[in-house]
């Protein structure tokens, strides 16, 4: 009867909507520098986890806290002052480019539909988009600071099918935590947890997305 029903199963949808996240898939995150230069004034962190322990990074990637708010709570964790120009500085510097990942995405654009879904705030968004020109990979972004809500909850799901028209059965995803895919396929979506180029390359390749 198993075997019956498989055979019975309408077969999976094509892809025809590619989403890419980008933290840790088109760009790397170094946060070593900002934390040496916070702590050289007296602030008292150790890594990157426990400076943004101590700011509203969520409010920011939701949009409720504006950059220079972040700038400011960022900047009052010195004793010895900063200026805001001096935090925005070491708080875009963060980014390494990941060049194959970006030249896949464009590839893939020539015969899918390409998105970008990522949880980032205006600062780091206005950035990557000036100095990366990532907002021209496909034909539309949705950072969560704009969507108000961030993966892996279904909301921002939801936005982006409601946003680009994205079939979920249709659609796959490609993103670097497992959470996030976790949550993308609860809507139906499929899912690539990326961990480097050459992984992903190989599970495109198994889907017969690339050759």
């Amino acid at each position: 009867m198993a075997t019956l029903a498989a055979r019975g199963a309408p077969p999976p949808r094509p892809i025809r909507h590619i989403v890419f996240d980008i933290g840790w898939v088109f760009v790397r995150l170094n946060y070593g520098p900002i934390v040496e230069f916070l702590r050289a004034r007296g602030a008292e962190v150790s890594d990157r986890g426990s400076m943004l322990a101590r700011v509203a990074l969520d409010d920011h990637e939701t949009g409720r806290l504006h950059g220079r708010g972040l700038l400011e709570q960022l900047a009052a964790l010195a004793r010895e002052p900063v200026s805001l120009e001096e935090m925005h500085a070491w708080w875009v510097s963060v980014f390494e480019l990941e060049p194959a990942m970006v030249d896949l995405a464009h590839r893939l654009s020539e015969r899918y539909r390409v998105f970008l879904l990522s949880n980032i705030g205006d600062l780091h968004w206005v950035h990557l988009s000036r100095e990366h020109r990532l907002q021209t990979i496909g034909e539309g972004a949705l950072p969560s600071y704009l969507a108000g809500v961030m993966k892996p909850h279904a909301g921002i799901y939801a936005e982006a099918e409601r946003r680009f028209a994205l079939e979920p059965a249709a659609t796959l995803f490609i993103d670097d935590r497992a959470d996030n895919i976790e949550g993308a396929r609860a809507r139906g979506w499929q899912g690539i947890v990326h961990q480097g180029y050459p992984s992903t390359v190989s599970a495109l390749k198994a889907l017969e997305i690339v050759r």
